[in-house]
C-alpha cells in the first residue's frame, strides 16, 4: 500500500525513525528484574476458573431459551475469552516455567474451542522480532490507519466468521490434506495461523514443535468432526449456540486488536520505543478494560518493552513506571483511557485523504 498524501507519508516515515529512549529501556529492565517469574499458583486457577464458568454458562445457554439464553451466552463468552486469551501467554512462557500448562490449555480451552496453541506458538514471537514489528514480514501487522475506511468494518466482519472457518479449517482441511499432499502444503502455509497480515506464509513445522502441531491438530479435528456430527443427535441448537458465543469472543478479540495498536507504520523496521509508541496501554481507571483486554493484554505497549514478564506482574510493572520515569519520557504517551476514542482516533486517520 502507498501513501499518497504527504503528510501521512511524513508521520510514517517520523515513527519508523524514532530512536530508542535509553532512559526509558534502561527503567523497564531495572525495575522489573524480579517480576520475571511465572506463577503456577495464579495460572492455573485463573485459567481452570474462567474456563469452568465458561462451559458451564454455555451449558445453560443451550438448555435456556430468551433472555436467560443471551445472559448465559454473554457470560460464557466473556469468561471463554478470558481462559482463551492465555494462548497469548503460553507464547511467552520460559520452557519448564509452567509444566504441564500448555498441555491443560489446549485439552481444557484451545481444542476444544478450535484454537490449539500451535496455531500461535512461533508466530506471535515474530510479531516481537526487533527487525519484523510493522513490516511485511510481521504475521500480526497492517497499516489499518493508513488504510482505506471500509477496511474497519471488515477487519471486523472477518472476525465474526471464525468459527465457520476453524470448523471447515479442521474438520475438512485437516482429514483432505492427508489424502492430497499438496492441498496440506497450502494448508499449512495460509491456514494454520492466527494472523492478520493476509500475506503471511508459514514455514512446516520441524523436530518437537512438528510432534507438538500433529497431536493439537489431531484433537482439534476429531472435535471439529464431532461439533459437526452433534447435529444429528441433538439438533443444531447446540452447535448454532456455541457458534454465536465463539463469534461474539472473536469480535471483542478482533477489537482488542484494533485498538492493541496505532498501526501507523507502513513497513520500515522501527527500535523497541517506537513499537512502544505505535502500541496501546489502557491502565486503570479505565474500567472495563480489564474486561475486553483481560490477562494482562490492557498493557500491550509495556508488554512489548517487556515481552517476558508475565501477565500477573504488569500492573506493578506499570506502577514502577509511572512513578519512576519523568513527565516527559516517552513511556506516558503509550497510555490511553479506552477502547472506543482509539476505535475513533484510528478510524478517524482512515479518512483521510491519500
Amino acid at each position: 500500500m502507498t501513501v499518497h498524501d504527504p503528510l501521512i507519508a511524513a508521520a510514517s516515515r517520523t515513527k519508523s525513525a524514532i530512536p530508542d529512549d535509553a532512559a526509558m529501556l534502561r527503567a523497564a529492565a531495572d525495575l522489573t528484574r524480579e517480576l520475571s517469574t511465572a506463577r503456577p499458583s495464579i495460572y492455573w486457577p485463573d485459567m481452570l476458573l474462567s474456563a469452568l464458568v465458561g462451559y458451564a454458562a454455555l451449558a445453560g445457554a443451550i438448555l435456556s431459551d430468551g433472555v436467560p439464553m443471551v445472559a448465559l451466552g454473554l457470560v460464557a463468552m466473556l469468561a471463554l475469552y478470558r481462559a482463551a486469551s492465555f494462548i497469548h501467554e503460553l507464547t511467552h512462557i520460559r520452557k519448564g516455567a509452567l509444566p504441564g500448562f500448555r498441555l491443560g490449555w489446549n485439552l481444557i480451552v484451545g481444542i476444544p474451542l478450535l484454537i490449539p496453541s500451535f496455531l500461535y506458538e512461533e508466530v506471535h514471537t515474530q510479531h516481537h522480532a526487533r527487525t519484523r514489528y510493522g513490516t511485511a514480514n510481521d504475521p500480526e501487522y497492517l497499516p489499518l490507519a493508513l488504510m482505506k475506511p471500509w477496511s474497519l468494518p471488515l477487519f471486523i466482519l472477518v472476525a465474526s466468521l471464525a468459527p465457520v472457518g476453524l470448523i471447515l479449517r479442521f474438520a475438512v482441511l485437516t482429514p483432505l490434506g492427508l489424502l492430497v499432499p499438496p492441498l496440506r502444503r497450502k494448508v499449512v502455509a495460509e491456514f494454520s495461523a492466527l494472523s492478520i497480515n493476509p500475506a503471511y506464509r508459514r514455514r512446516a513445522p520441524e523436530g518437537e514443535f512438528a510432534h507438538m502441531w500433529f497431536w493439537q491438530e489431531a484433537g482439534a479435528s476429531l472435535f471439529a468432526l464431532a461439533l459437526v456430527g452433534s447435529v444429528f443427535v441433538f439438533g443444531w441448537k447446540p452447535l448454532l449456540t456455541y457458534m454465536a458465543v465463539h463469534s461474539a469472543m472473536t469480535v471483542i478479540n478482533q477489537l482488542r486488536t484494533l485498538v492493541a495498536h496505532l498501526w501507523e507504520n507502513e513497513g520500515d523496521a522501527m527500535t523497541v520505543t517506537a513499537q512502544y509508541l505505535d502500541s496501546v496501554n489502557v491502565p486503570p481507571p479505565s474500567p472495563l478494560a480489564a474486561i475486553w483486554a483481560p490477562v494482562g493484554l490492557r498493557y500491550h505497549a509495556l508488554h512489548h518493552l517487556l515481552p517476558s514478564v508475565p501477565y500477573h506482574a504488569l500492573g506493578t510493572a506499570h506502577k514502577r513506571l509511572i512513578a519512576t520515569l519523568a513527565a516527559d519520557s516517552p513511556y506516558h504517551r503509550g497510555n490511553y483511557g479506552g477502547m472506543w476514542p482509539l476505535v475513533g482516533k484510528i478510524a478517524r486517520s482512515t479518512m483521510v485523504r491519500r
